[in-house]
């Protein structure tokens, strides 16, 4: 394919269509590695050897987790559930309680990646007033992240007695994650320049003392829309507009998506929820422990685990769910 007469003349579309290729062949290669091990394992059975019986034993209970997790897999139905993503998460109103818990959510899903070895990108942070942060911007690559993250899109309520407050009182705190599929260099938007806003800052926070002298942070305004990005976490303006530009461009086809989504929902008859941040989990660490998402009604009683990042089981309701809808009624 690569060396057909022509296929390098438009080099972006040539790129994509690799990036694809690459991306099949890889999935294709592990459901043959994982044929080639059960082959192996039924030879080994066959063979009746008590000696291998610790060896098989292993190699099944290796077997079962990778077939449970392709498995899982198989629930990413989505066109960009394989692309990475941009999360975004927003403290809600209620001052450093809320800031507080912002950061509690930033710390779970850096935690929930690193433990699927994904890596994360600080695109844009806006420290708290006393604690926790206002707001904050990552890009976060790995396998499946779109597909993954998209049941965390909408807003995350946080109710414990506050470590803030001097009367030991129960608080309810709110913030909104918001999740994009990083699909920028795929898809064609024209952003027309008078349509945009472009302020340049001091950026604050980590990145050598060029950050405090000059101004290299870039703040765009999408005026038609109302979108607002900021970035200031490369080192020159140049670069900060760039990653601007790529993230609001997959905010644009995101919003596009969606209004879509719903057009399609309304001509079906279905319920459309208005209120497009709408409340999704709650965590309750008083009066006791729990976290509940509120679509799928899937909870556990360990919240600390879920706050360290364990949110597969969350995923996987929310995906199984949602397949669910999609399927043709019978």
């Amino acid at each position: 394919m690569a060396a057909a007469p022509g296929f390098w003349d438009d080099s972006a579309k040539a790129q994509a269509i690799m990036r694809d290729l690459t991306k099949l062949r890889d999935q294709v290669s592990v459901w043959e590695a994982l044929s080639r091990r059960l082959t192996d394992a039924q030879e080994l059975v066959e063979l009746g050897d008590e000696e291998l019986a610790a060896e098989l034993t292993n190699e099944v209970a290796n077997l079962e987790a990778q077939v449970a997790q392709l498995s899982f897999e198989t629930l990413f139905s989505g066109q960009y559930d394989d692309e990475n993503c941009i999360l975004a998460i927003h403290a809600g109103a209620g001052g450093t309680e809320a800031q507080d818990w912002a950061q509690m959510l930033q710390r779970m899903f850096m935690r929930w990646a690193d433990s699927h070895q994904m890596v994360v990108d600080i695109v844009d942070e806006s420290p708290g007033d006393e604690a926790g942060i206002k707001s904050v911007m990552m890009a976060v690559k790995g396998s499946y992240v779109y597909g993954r993250l998209q049941s965390e899109r909408g807003v995350h309520r946080l109710v414990r007695i506050s470590p803030y407050d001097a009367s030991s009182r129960r608080h309810t705190s709110f913030a909104k994650v918001e999740v994009w599929p990083d699909v920028a260099e795929d898809i064609e938007i024209e952003i027309d320049e008078k349509d945009l806003r472009i302020d340049r800052f001091k950026a604050s926070g980590a990145g050598g003392q060029h950050v405090q002298k000059n101004e290299t942070a870039v703040r765009i305004t999408h005026i038609p829309t109302g979108l607002v990005v900021s970035c200031q976490n490369q080192r020159s303006l140049t670069q900060n507009r760039e990653v601007a530009m790529k993230i609001l461009k997959a905010q644009l086809f995101d919003l596009e998506q969606r209004k879509q989504d719903a057009e399609m929902a309304a001509l079906k008859g279905e319920d459309v929820d208005a209120a497009w941040g709408s409340q999704i989990r709650s965590y309750v660490l008083h009066p006791y422990k729990m976290v509940k998402d509120h679509r799928t009604n899937h909870e556990v009683g360990n919240a600390q685990a879920v706050l360290d990042g364990r949110l597969d089981d969350f995923m996987e309701a929310y995906l199984k769910q949602k397949v669910g809808q999609s399927l043709p009624t019978p």
